[in-house]
């Protein structure tokens, strides 16, 4: 099982041997550190902690949170994971044509209607109709749910801002030397969002 932490950056094209084009994200990943190890004896689950961009020089810090400004944990049920508390890993544990899944928060739109947030159509734009155009329409009814607004009708709200997993990407490319991954795609988030990258 592969993981690591990064930053997503820009997209770009890579051209393969064969002469076709890949878009394809910028990841500058790593290198994290492997801040604890948890085992079904001791913490009920088996789990790989790992931490990113170091914020703090003191050694003796014990809190993970205090010594990284991103910290996350890696399910490793099952799997057999060689690593110990202060291991480092970088983006050479990956390799080209890997297949992989990305996490990430995805951008913010603020409050939106209901035409953005679920592509509906909207209302008439003729026979008498004003400013109805990107209107719901009805959202509740005489019998259905008693009278009362069902739950999880969709309407107008905040939009984005959402936990997204994207699965089944491959790798194109890998700097070791700069720490940069670049992952055939798009990946949720605007510029400098945290991503997870994972193995599938």
């Amino acid at each position: 099982m592969k993981f690591i932490l990064g930053k997503k950056l820009n997209m770009t094209q890579v051209f393969t041997e064969d002469g076709s084009v890949h878009v394809a994200t910028v990841v500058q990943a790593g290198p994290v550190v492997v801040t604890q190890v948890k085992g079904k004896e001791k913490d009920g689950y088996e789990a790989i902690q790992i931490g990113f961009m170091a914020k703090s020089k003191n050694e003796t810090e014990k809190a993970a949170h205090k010594r990284y400004a991103h910290v996350q944990e890696f399910r490793t049920e099952g799997e057999k994971v060689d690593l110990k508390v202060g291991d480092s890993i970088d983006v050479s544990t990956f390799a080209v044509n890997d297949t992989v899944e990305v996490t990430g928060i995805s951008k913010g739109k603020g409050f939106q209607g209901v035409v953005k947030r679920h592509d509906f159509r909207g209302g008439q734009r003729t026979h008498g109709q004003k400013h109805s155009e990107r209107e719901p329409g009805a959202i509740g009814g005489r019998g259905r749910a008693g009278g009362r607004v069902s739950k999880g009708i969709r309407m107008a709200g905040r939009m984005g801002s959402d936990r997204v997993t994207v699965k089944n990407l491959k790798v194109l490319q890998i700097d070791p030397a700069g720490g940069f991954i670049l992952i055939e795609g798009a990946l949720p988030g605007h510029r400098g969002t945290l991503v997870s990258v994972k193995s599938e």
